[in-house]
């Protein structure tokens, strides 16, 4: 990327697009922490158990895996709303089911209705994830990789503010409207998601009034041939295909089916008292109905309204593939170690007792069967639409495409896995929950925001690779000051330096590391390759991360600190190559070719 003036990276952020962002960030910011940090504040305030609690916070693997549907977002375009544009559609479902849900969850009071509680959360989680990956590919498509810094900035700020605006404001709103730790008012909530859901109108507005990016030249959608209610019975029909099927094989699996079989249960019996299989036939009928309108048409609009290379329903076919995959490996080898097929081997139990009274074992066969005909996918084409984007990336950078997830996989690792400990650390060493507050949140969060701005500016001016090293080796290096601090005791100036360089350092290196993914990604597959991307940035961090506080008790405090400011190092290896063969590639693409001597 060529060099720009003062001037000219100044100008990055007057384009109309930056402000799209700035708002599109806030939108993307309020749903996340509402379903996370503030939603196990409103549960534990209402009695609800940590166990409970703890099990609520498997919502957060919708964002964990939002590549895998992510396909659907590049090679479909929503009936109705498609007159949005590609982009655009997406963004205005995903905000405004944002939205539904929120006020779904304002008027059930986790006390009394908490599966529903639970159920809308999921519901804005996934909506939530899908608006993140519509808002990564708008920003990726809409203005070249020279303004990528400054928009990953304007979106930073955005998202940044809404999220502490959606929990410390969310806590202060709900203690506002009379719910406290000692008398839990569930109208007091109410009012505090109902106030949220609100403030998404902004984001939505933004999505209607921003210009669509333009498509890339190879999607081609077809102008809808049916009408609004067909296309309505089409898409309900699919999504109760959906859940009716697997919920079929659950419910005959719970089901006395076997004993009746085998003869220790008669019909009558099953039909009168086994509630599961009368959930079984229910959803079966409904699946035979819904798979129906494969045969007379009914199902046109979601099989015909479809990208030019892969239909809905493969799309469709493709994730559900993954994800079963996904779940069904680990569920397998899970399964196969809690049953008794380790006795069978010993001699000490038969083939036909782990088949009748093993569940473990049942299970771990189902399981087996399904990741084996997920595999199976691998070879008729099945899982095509979510591995062609992968295959993409593979093929255009080759062997370095390992250098480059090396690259992407390691980036953050340095910060990552101090800040797990950041706050443990804070507590520790003695400083208030109030000057915590104050510097590690409000003041830090300006650093950031500061940091991301800067860097917005000096990768138009200077290029990527430069201000990417600069950031990678800014990461690591404060990690030292945490170790400074060790000895110092709550020394409140030292820790204001120490927060105002970590978080300056942050802002910077998440600004030029996301205009640096921005440019890896082939616009073909923009929003499939940015949400993998990202995914991977942050899955190596993430694990060694749930490690940290094994290290801190094994290493102390100030070996922690040194421990994570080496990890930084192999990062900033990997971008000197990188960098390096940046600037080879040109040379060695417009060096005349040699002509042999005879």
């Amino acid at each position: 990327m060529p060099r720009k003036s003062w001037r000219e990276a100044l100008a990055t952020y007057a384009n109309p697009a930056t402000l799209a962002l700035l708002l599109l960030g806030f939108a993307a910011g309020l749903p996340y922490m509402l379903v996370f940090s503030t939603l196990s504040v409103w549960l534990r305030e209402a009695g609800v158990a940590r166990e409970t609690i703890g099990f609520a916070s498997l919502i957060g693997l919708a964002y964990a895996f939002k590549w895998v549907w992510a396909p659907m977002l590049d090679q479909w375009r929503l009936p109705l709303l498609g007159k949005l544009g590609r982009r655009r559609s997406w963004l205005v479902l995903s905000q405004g089911l944002v939205a539904i849900g929120l006020v779904g969850m304002a008027n059930f009071d986790p006390q009394t209705h908490l599966s529903s509680l639970i159920a809308l959360a999921v519901l804005v989680a996934f909506a939530s994830a899908t608006q993140d990956i519509a808002v990564d590919a708008y920003r990726l498509e809409i203005l070249g990789d020279e303004h990528q810094a400054a928009l990953a900035a304007a979106y930073m700020t955005g998202y940044r503010v809404a999220a502490l605006l959606a929990t410390a404001g969310a806590l202060y709103f709900a203690e506002g409207f009379g719910s406290t730790a000692k008398n839990y008012q569930f109208s007091a909530w109410t009012g505090t998601y109902l106030v949220f859901a609100l403030l998404m109108l902004p984001g939505l507005l933004t999505s209607i009034w921003m210009r669509e990016p333009p498509a890339p030249p190879h999607i081609h959608v077809a102008p809808p041939k049916h009408g609004f209610f067909h296309q309505l019975l089409a898409i309900s029909a699919v999504i109760v295909l959906i859940i009716a099927v697997p919920t079929m094989f659950i419910q005959f699996y719970q089901s006395d089916l076997v004993p009746m079989l085998l003869g220790d249960v008669s019909m009558q019996e099953l039909l009168y008292n086994d509630r599961a299989f009368l959930r079984a036939m229910l959803y079966s009928t409904l699946a035979c109905v819904c798979a129906s309108g494969l045969f007379w048409g009914g199902l046109a609009p979601v099989l015909k309204t479809a990208a030019a290379k892969y239909g809905f329903f493969h799309q469709l076919l493709s994730v559900l593939l993954l994800i079963i995959l996904l779940i069904s490996i680990p569920a397998m080898v899970t399964q196969f170690y809690e049953s008794d097929l380790v006795l069978l081997f010993q001699g000490q139990s038969s083939l036909r007792e782990l088949l009748y009274y093993d569940r473990a074992f049942l299970r771990a066969l189902l399981y087996t069967l399904l990741t084996g005909l997920s595999i199976s996918s691998l070879f008729w084409g099945g899982m095509a639409p979510v591995l062609t984007p992968i295959n993409d990336f593979i093929v255009r950078y080759r062997w370095q495409a390992l250098l480059l997830l090396s690259l992407i996989a390691t980036y953050r690792l340095s910060d990552t896995v101090m800040g797990v400990m950041a706050n443990v650390f804070y507590i520790d060493q003695g400083f208030t929950k109030e000057q915590i507050a104050s510097v590690s949140k409000v003041f830090g969060l300006v650093m950031t925001l500061l940091g991301a701005g800067v860097g917005g500016l000096l990768i138009v001016r200077f290029g990527i690779m430069p201000i990417l090293l600069i950031g990678a080796t800014a990461s690591a290096a404060t990690n030292l000051l945490f170790m400074l601090l060790v000895g110092m005791g709550p020394h409140l100036n030292m820790l204001v330096v120490t927060i105002s360089c970590d978080n300056f350092s942050a802002g910077l290196a998440t600004s030029a590391f996301v205009a640096y993914l921005s440019s890896l990604t082939n616009l073909k597959f923009s929003a499939t390759q940015y949400a993998l991307l990202s995914s991977i940035m942050l899955l190596l961090p993430r694990l060694i991360g749930g490690y940290s506080g094994v290290m801190v008790e094994s290493l102390g405090y100030a070996h922690f600190f040194l421990a994570t400011a080496l990890m930084g190092i192999p990062t900033l290896l990997l971008i000197v190559i990188q960098w390096r063969r940046d600037k080879l590639q040109p040379a060695l693409e417009t060096a005349p070719p040699t002509v042999e001597k005879a």
